[in-house]
């Protein structure tokens, strides 16, 4: 039975009506489908329904110093061993990062020259899974990497299920990175800003900035038409998008539409510093996405 059905009948209980067909009053279709419509603004466990604010606090502060402590033990060197470290070969592909946009700074070399530069902060990256190339696409394998803690509150219960077996606290983005078999690396490792160095060159992916709807001047830069001499609500138009002969629009014409909202990638940004105390990489120009969005770096 859909899951719908099944709240609209234990909407029909609580309401003590008959069902979907019940005439206007008490239990009638319209007080079912508005406790319906009341369910979704809870959240998934209703763990916060009854409790003050400061019992709220208590147990955020709780489960925040639960996962402080299991993020603490895996640290220990001394509880299990990692796994072999293999040499490097041409054409190996190693794992990347999750990390937190944090802005745009100058930036000022040893010779004087100045840079604009990106903040990026690796906040409690782990390794999630290893799937060998067997399991996966049978040339190369994969990682899954989470990246920055959020509250378990937030998700469900056989995801939560898949973090206490890594003994790791749930994570707000996760992505897959493909690598060879001489760079995998053992799950529940956590990664730092270190994973690089000054002067490499990393792909920066994450999704830009949505704009909404927008015409063919601020969406492809396109000049516009007169704002006179007989032009009228044409202004910001595109004007021709075909010919006549052909009595077709060609795929890919540039039009108005929705800008932004999309994963873009910038590819070879330098790595100019490396801040380890507080996991800041520093990467040349800009980068897709807003402040404070999770960006995939490789």
């Amino acid at each position: 039975m859909p899951g719908w059905r099944l709240l609209a009948q234990a909407g029909a209980q609580l309401g003590g009506g008959g069902g979907l067909g019940a005439a206007p009053g008490v239990g009638s279709r319209t007080n079912i489908w508005l406790f319906i419509r009341s369910l979704h603004g809870k959240s998934p466990s209703w763990w916060d329904e009854h409790l003050s604010e400061e019992n709220t606090s208590f147990v955020k502060q709780l489960v925040s110093d639960e996962d402080k402590a299991q993020l603490a033990s895996k640290l220990c060197p001394l509880k299990d061993e990692p796994w072999p470290i293999l040499p490097w070969e041409p054409g190996s592909s190693r794992v990347g990062l999750i990390a937190l946009k944090l802005g745009m700074m100058p930036l000022w070399t040893k010779d004087g020259q100045k840079h604009a530069v990106t903040l990026l902060q690796v906040q409690d990256c782990h390794v999630l899974k290893y799937t060998s190339k067997e399991n996966h696409n049978g040339r190369m394998a994969a990682l899954t990497v989470g990246g920055k803690t959020v509250s378990r509150f937030r998700k469900s219960e056989p995801v939560l299920e898949f973090y206490r077996e890594l003994g790791l606290p749930p994570k707000q983005n996760i992505k897959i990175f493909h690598v060879t078999d001489n760079a995998v690396i053992k799950p529940g490792t956590p990664l730092y800003a270190a994973h690089f160095r000054p002067g490499q060159y990393v792909d920066v992916t994450a999704k830009t900035i949505g704009k909404g709807f927008q015409g063919v001047m601020k969406r492809w830069g396109f000049k516009g038409q007169p704002a006179s001499h007989g032009q009228t609500k044409t202004h910001r138009r595109p004007g021709a998008i075909a010919t006549g002969d052909i009595a077709r629009v060609w795929p890919g014409t540039k039009m108005p539409g929705q800008m932004g909202n999309r994963y873009r990638t910038s590819f070879g940004l330098k790595v100019w510093r490396i801040n380890t105390k507080h996991n800041i990489i520093y990467v040349n120009g800009s980068v897709p996405g807003h402040k404070n969005c999770l960006v995939k770096v490789l």
